[in-house]
């Protein structure tokens, strides 16, 4: 079985290592691009069309909402996971709406981040255990 291949989505490059060293840990998951803007994530997803990409929301130029709402029209079979410090339960609502699988926390991502890629590949939904919201449900 080939890897999972994921882009890692993030403004941060610290934390773009942090996730690609906590990837890194299961050799079924193979980060094939790393990138810092919405512009760039899109972009790069319509060109390698990864099975995952960890996405922030806070990123430069275009926000990662709306960069997923354009990665869900150009790389549609891409499973979405929102890795952000946003937990508001109108921001998660909005990410799961627009067809994003998951959603972690970055103060969770450490515990959370290999189980929600794993939740994901089956295309199930997952939701940081950090967010006390139980009544987020994919549309």
């Amino acid at each position: 079985m080939s890897p999972v291949r994921i882009l890692v989505v993030d403004d941060s490059e610290l934390f773009r290592r942090f996730m690609i060293s906590a990837l890194q840990m299961s050799p079924a998951l193979q980060v094939i691009c790393s990138v810092a803007d919405g512009f760039a994530a899109v972009a790069k997803a319509e060109e390698l069309r990864p099975d995952v990409i960890l996405l922030d929301i806070g990123l430069p130029g275009q926000n990662g909402i709306e960069a997923g709402r354009q990665i869900r029209r150009c790389a549609p079979a891409s499973k979405i996971i929102f890795v952000s410090q946003e937990s508001s339960a109108d921001i998660v609502q909005e990410t799961l709406s627009l067809g994003a699988l998951g959603y972690v926390v970055k103060t969770s991502a450490g515990n959370d981040l290999l189980p929600a890629v794993a939740a994901v590949i089956c295309s199930k939904q997952f939701v940081s255990s950090a967010l006390a919201y139980s009544n987020f449900t994919h549309t």
